[in-house]
């Protein structure tokens, strides 16, 4: 036996008989001839040293009992063919994810407009900052002109009528004078204060479902893509108009959306999430405010705006551009009226009387108490000279009729462009498809910031009621069609010939339709009905908190690298899938591209 192979029970022995053990084998050893006398001393000296370090630094295996089972505790131990517990295997298949894949990716919704910037979270029901763009915001660093006392009172530099609230605008759909490095500074600035005051996230992986007006200019919309890409890194895209995200936040599929906006008003008929017809006018708040400057200007001082200006007809009064020059302070005093006062009587002639204190013993028991309506609202001007105004409570609502409604004006002399909105709504109804128009005259959504006036929304579905029942839904107007409609001639030809017979009814329709009306109610169909939505941020919200693919969905890489110029056209797309339906399939790496939807 090899001295190596010898086999120490250090739990038995001290460590002081181990070379005693050693020297007695190699001893015995050596008298059978395997080793000399020499070596013996170096042979144990030799093998006691290993056997002090293998006591002093033993492992874990070497200092664990015996797995044997004791004699005395055999019976405890545990029997085959008796009932146990199995050991239970999990598989990878049902068992939980880890943490890494449950972490959720955060989508940021971002509504820009020609006038403000809306940032939010998905999810969430209301965004967690909102943005105007005024000329004020735009100071550098170090410019404390604002705080001074006298700088309100400062003269400013006057505007005309076709600039009319233009450094309150961040765009404007005439890029002809408009500075699109100025706006892509505007909407960097504007998107970094949002990052780091109110969203504190990391723009870098964080994708991004801006929602956008149906219409805008390509080079506007490039400008707006290359900016969001080039300074916040943000991976990809998801475009979404104005319209659709209205309907989704309304809970509906179809609907006429009535954006009541700054520069102009856009109707859209949308059926099934998609836009079928679009009508625009220039009717919108700017002009609403436009009527209200000079509501206030006229109050402020009468014999200057009788005398200011050139002379004017009535007719030409009513139209849009009229010719009158104003403070650019007079901006700011005229939209803060039309936001806290104005407001629309509900029916053409129906002006509200003030009360006159009447006696309180006249008054009849079956009265019911009402809102006093003043006679004159004090409003005071923060425009030299400071003062009151004195306004009568019905000429705060000439403002929105003559902008929206077009009062006082021969709608036959009227563009496309200039029609009141309760006429253009009826028109966008009247071009749409028969299906599609039932469908969206019982979801009319009003929406925008003009559609806060008190009175407006239901001053616009009693006059839409109203030209439904004068006109009925004949394209064709005029002497003709009314002598059709007064006495109606039936063809003789299809008088005289063969008569339909009668249609059979069937029992077993009538119950799967009564069944049928049971389980689901029946939608309003035909009546004109108005329905509140959430607005376009709630509706991008929900949507993307959704997870659902859009339509249009820009990749950062891809347009760095081609711009607006690399996204396909519809019709390109529809073949590309014709030709993976037949049997071509693309590569695993390849991606399909992406198209401009709507803003193609």
């Amino acid at each position: 036996m090899h001295p190596s192979s010898i086999k120490y029970q250090t739990d038995r022995s001290s460590i002081y008989e181990l070379p005693l053990r050693a020297a007695e084998a190699l001893g015995k050893r050596a008298e059978r001839g395997y080793i000399s006398k020499k070596q013996r001393g170096l042979q144990a000296l030799h093998t006691c040293s290993l056997n002090l370090q293998m006591t002093t630094a033993a492992s874990y295996f070497d200092r664990k009992p015996n797995a044997a089972p004791r004699p005395g505790l055999a019976h405890l131990q545990a029997d085959p063919s008796s009932p146990h517990t199995p050991q239970r295997t999990f598989s990878s298949t049902f068992s939980s994810p880890s943490l890494s894949y449950r972490a959720e990716e955060e989508i940021l919704v971002f509504e820009l407009g020609a006038r403000h910037l809306s940032a939010g979270i998905a999810g969430e029901s209301n965004p967690r900052c909102r943005f105007g763009f005024h000329p004020e915001n735009g100071r550098r660093v170090g410019d404390y002109r604002f705080y001074y006392p006298e700088y309100q009172d400062r003269p400013r530099k006057r505007k005309r009528d076709y600039n009319w609230g233009e450094e309150h605008e961040l765009w404007r759909m005439d890029l002809r004078g408009v500075d699109l490095g100025l706006v892509e500074d505007k909407i960097e600035r504007a998107v970094r204060e949002a990052y780091t005051k109110y969203l504190l996230l990391d723009s870098k992986n964080k994708r991004l479902l801006l929602v956008l007006p149906s219409l805008l200019p390509h080079r506007l919309l490039s400008s707006i893509l290359t900016t969001i890409f080039s300074n916040f890194q943000t991976p990809s895209i998801t475009l979404f108009s104005s319209p659709t995200v209205n309907v989704v936040a309304a809970g509906c599929r179809a609907g006429l959306v009535v954006d009541i906006g700054w520069d102009e008003t856009v109707i859209t008929g949308v059926y099934d999430f998609r836009e079928i017809q679009v009508f625009r006018t220039a009717r919108a708040m700017k002009l609403v405010t436009k009527h209200m400057a000079e509501l206030l200007k006229e109050s402020a001082d009468p014999a200057a705006a009788s005398t200011e200006g050139p002379e004017l007809s009535e007719n030409d009064k009513t139209r849009l551009p009229f010719q009158l020059s104003f403070d650019s302070r007079y901006f700011d005093f005229a939209e803060e009226v039309v936001s806290r006062i104005a407001w629309c009587p509900t029916e053409p002639d129906a002006t509200p009387q003030p009360q006159q204190n009447p006696d309180p013993a006249e008054k009849s028991p079956s009265q019911s108490p009402k809102t006093k309506i003043p006679e004159t609202i004090s409003i005071p001007s923060p425009l030299p000279p400071r003062q009151t105004l004195q306004i009568p409570f019905t000429q705060l609502a000439q403002p929105v009729e003559k902008g929206l409604l077009a009062q006082g004006s021969n709608i036959q002399t009227l563009d496309l462009e200039e029609q009141p909105l309760p006429q253009l709504i009826y028109t966008t109804l009247l071009s749409l498809p028969t299906d599609v128009r039932a469908a969206c005259i019982s979801r009319i959504i009003i929406t925008g910031g003009g559609s806060h006036i008190a009175g407006l929304k239901t001053r616009l579905l009693n006059d839409l009621t109203s030209i439904i029942a004068a006109r009925g839904w004949n394209p064709v107007q005029g002497r003709a069609a009314r002598a059709v409609a007064k006495d109606p001639k039936p063809d003789q030809s299809r008088a005289a010939g063969t008569m339909l017979e009668p249609q059979v009814e069937d029992e077993i329709t009538e119950k799967l339709e009564k069944e049928k009306m049971k389980r689901c109610p029946a939608e309003m169909v035909g009546e004109v009905r108005g329905v509140e939505t959430l607005g376009a941020w709630a509706g991008g919200s929900l949507v993307a908190s959704l997870k659902v693919k859009g339509v249009v969905e820009v990749e950062r890489e891809m347009f760095l690298a081609n711009g607006l110029a690399g996204a396909r056209r519809e019709f390109e797309m529809v073949a590309a899938t014709q030709r993976m339906s037949l049997g071509a399939r693309t590569g695993l790496g390849e991606k399909n591209g992406w198209t401009l939807g709507n803003w193609g």
